[in-house]
């Protein structure tokens, strides 16, 4: 385990807690000291749930360690069934508890409980949050869906939707739009899980046709499991994005042999329109660095290229189980994959790079912010602004909707703020002029870009600096990278504000 400030991903009990808080009637028991009970605030204070998480802490201390702590975790189990009479049960241990090896599944089993009690083996030393969740949901729905059984002929085909937990990116709202989007293909939904399901309602999975898998992350392992015991296919395409969502529903409307032409025929995103509007030809060819979670960042790098015209300068995801998906798709954008979990990394190639929009998690919001980069939130980790109130889905024609608005007003408001400070700082308007709404702060000088190969080292003057922050943030970037390169090529070590108008001069030409 790495000790960090930020992390993009907890310990895999996180990701079974995120199961266990998106289901009812479930619980978990989880084998853990004092200190690890912080989980709780995640869900209350940043998803804003109005209950605490299904989980009992046996919450041992270090006066605790001489004793028998197989015993507390025997007697939290036992109370907690008393108290919560749940429909089943999960079990396992921390981080920390892992190392006491108290085995919670075998002490479980001993009490033998009148519910389904399920151990959970999650190697907190090894993987991460959305590996333990896939665990947790996999070992779920294994030991719960039961064997495999006669489905009865139907006038309607039926599916299961997989793969919304708690503390997951727009799920809530996902999950109506493709329940419209089913709908209108007269397709039935079976079960929806994790979120929302209780353990009886797992009982139900195999009565469906097939599954929509909508974040591979959590989802995949299950829906491979349900179709090699249940016989039923699943999903491949995530529906984020026009193209996606048309994609989608031609794929499920082969899974249930049914006609397509009269959903795609009433799609009603008007992202196509936008980007083509004479407001968004400015955006095109804006340089983009996209970081997430694997499903969200491929989807992500799709709708920048194909559908708003932008160009992918920069891929990568903190999700390794799905590095070679993110490998693939950055070969066929031209860049170098970065799969890492480390910020700092993503933060030195944001540097480098130097884009005009960044695309990340929360943690890429601050490093944009503290180099004067615009950027939108497009998955998790996330912060309490991104469970908004409103009805804000990532999926389906009014997900694309939502995306364009997110994405292209941080660029938008980016050009509104350059012009703002230009004129304020104009002579002709300086005298009594009314500050801005956006504050007298300005933004920090992105860090500069690695210097081009060369003896000289390159170095810009103070004087240099100034000038290019007169330039609007959209060009600056290249602006920036056209300069060094001219001074490199004539070995020009300090850049002064004649070298950057004879770099403008030349690049003109």
């Amino acid at each position: 385990m790495q000790l960090t400030l930020w992390t993009y991903e907890g310990p895999p009990h996180i990701g079974a807690m995120r199961v266990a808080t998106a289901m009812h009637g479930l619980h978990y028991v989880l084998h853990a000291p004092q200190g690890d009970t912080y989980a709780d605030l995640l869900f209350t204070m940043i998803e804003r749930r109005d209950a605490r998480p299904p989980v009992t802490y046996t919450t041992f201390q270090a006066r605790d360690l001489g004793g028998d702590t197989a015993e507390l975790f025997k007697a939290a189990a036992r109370e907690a069934y008393e108290r919560f009479s749940p429909q089943a049960m999960i079990v396992g241990a921390s981080c920390t508890a892992e190392l006491l090896q108290d085995d919670p599944g075998g002490l479980a089993k001993a009490l033998d409980l009148p519910c389904p009690v399920i151990a959970l083996e999650l190697p907190a030393y090894q993987k991460k949050e959305n590996w333990g969740a896939s665990e947790t949901f996999y070992r779920l729905v294994r030991g719960l869906a039961g064997a495999r059984r006669h489905r009865p002929q139907r006038d309607r085909k039926s599916c299961n939707i997989l793969g919304p937990t708690a503390l997951g990116f727009r799920c809530r709202d996902d999950i109506r739009e493709i329940e419209k989007l089913l709908a209108a293909l007269g397709v039935a939904v079976n079960v929806i899980a994790p979120y929302g399901a209780s353990p009886q309602d797992l009982t139900r999975l195999g009565d469906a046709d097939f599954n929509v898998v909508l974040y591979p992350e959590i989802a995949l392992t299950a829906a491979q499991w349900l179709e090699r015991a249940h016989g039923q296919p699943h999903t491949r395409i995530v529906p984020i994005g026009v193209g996606a969502t048309r994609d989608f529903v031609a794929e499920v409307a082969r899974l249930a042999d049914i006609d397509p032409a009269a959903t795609l025929s009433a799609e009603s995103s008007r992202l196509p329109w936008y980007s083509r509007s004479v407001d968004s030809t400015y955006l095109t060819g804006k340089r983009v660095f996209i970081f997430g979670d694997a499903t969200h960042a491929l989807a992500a790098a799709r709708i920048a290229q194909d559908e708003l015209g932008f160009k992918v300068v920069g891929l990568g995801t903190y999700s390794r189980e799905f590095a070679r998906d993110i490998r693939a798709a950055a070969e066929s954008y031209g860049v170098e994959a970065l799969v890492t979990d480390d910020y700092l990394e993503v933060e030195a190639k944001v540097a480098e790079l130097q884009p005009e929009l960044v695309l990340g998690t929360q943690m890429e919001r601050h490093i944009a912010k503290r180099l004067g980069v615009p950027c939108a939130v497009i998955s998790a980790p996330v912060h309490v602004q991104d469970f908004p109130a409103r009805y804000s889905p990532q999926m389906g024609f009014e997900g694309a909707n939502v995306i364009f608005d997110s994405w292209v007003h941080p660029l938008m408001m980016g050009l509104e703020e350059h012009l703002l400070t230009m004129f304020r700082d104009d002579v002709e308007f300086h005298d009594g002029a009314a500050p801005s709404h956006l504050g007298g702060k300005q933004a920090p000088a992105p860090v500069p870009a690695a210097p081009v190969q060369s003896d000289i080292i390159v170095a810009w003057a103070d004087e240099a600096e100034k000038e290019l922050k007169k330039i609007p943030f959209f060009v600056r970037g290249k602006a920036r990278r056209n300069t060094e390169k001219f001074a490199a090529e004539r070995g020009v070590a300090t850049i002064t504000v004649e070298t950057l108008y004879d770099a403008k001069a030349h690049f003109a030409r």
